[in-house]
């Protein structure tokens, strides 16, 4: 089993979850009491939000790049951004680093496609939802057509993330909001999947809210990094 190199805190909350999926499947495949080899740098996420949201995205590629290096030189195989917006740096993190990292919309993007899914919701961060370094893979290297909230639900989507779940809230009257704007979206754009498009959205909502399919990044992320560390 190959050690994977995690970063993490983007939130704490998300990367828990990852913590607990890499053992589960790695578990789940070995049986018994096998365990994922995991080296985890984590971040203050309140010095990476800072810098999401003054456009400072060079400084924040500089400390994942940082951790990166220390992940690798720590004897981590494999690196795996724990977060869905900071993959805007992959590039940049890969160049620094001789290990592979294994990025989350490759992983998402054959999950929708092996689903038979071609215009997905995408819910997630501004970032993400708004520039093109995620939707334009999807698009480009996969042919899918992810569709984005209209601004007022992209605003909405934003401000539940950072306001409520990167802080461990979740809400019922969110949780309502998402599905009333998955619901439009189904009306109006045709959507025909929803893609969770952010770790943290895990914890809100899932493929028991809704008939159509939903694809958890999370889940598939870790189930990726777990597939490339038992190879």
């Amino acid at each position: 089993m190959k050690t994977l190199g995690l970063l993490g805190g983007m939130s704490w909350e998300s990367t828990a979850i990852y913590y607990r999926l890499f053992n589960e499947i790695v578990r789940e495949r070995l049986d018994g009491l096998h365990s994922a080899k995991l080296l985890l740098w984590s971040f203050d996420f309140a010095e990476i939000a800072e810098r999401q949201h003054a456009g400072d995205w060079e400084g924040a590629g500089a400390l994942l790049v940082e951790a990166a290096r220390k992940l690798e030189a720590g004897g981590a195989e494999g690196l795996v951004i724990c977060t869905n917006t900071m993959h805007k740096l992959a590039d940049a993190v890969q160049s620094a680093i001789s290990i592979p990292l294994i990025h989350i919309a490759d992983a998402a993007a054959q999950a929708v496609v092996d689903g038979g899914v071609k215009r997905p919701a995408l819910l997630a961060t501004r970032f993400t939802m708004e520039q093109d370094f995620y939707k334009g893979r999807l698009a480009e290297k996969y042919g899918l057509q992810p569709i984005v909230p209209d601004q007022a639900g992209r605003d909405m989507v934003h401000r539940v993330i950072y306001d409520e779940l990167c802080q461990g809230i979740v809400r019922p009257e969110s949780k309502s909001a998402y599905l009333d704007e998955i619901g439009r979206m189904r009306r109006v754009d045709r959507v025909d999947g929803v893609l969770m498009g952010c770790t943290e959205i895990t914890m809100l909502i899932g493929q028991g809210d809704f008939d159509i399919p939903v694809f958890d990044t999370t889940r598939i992320h870790a189930a990726a990094a777990v597939d490339f560390a038992l190879a």
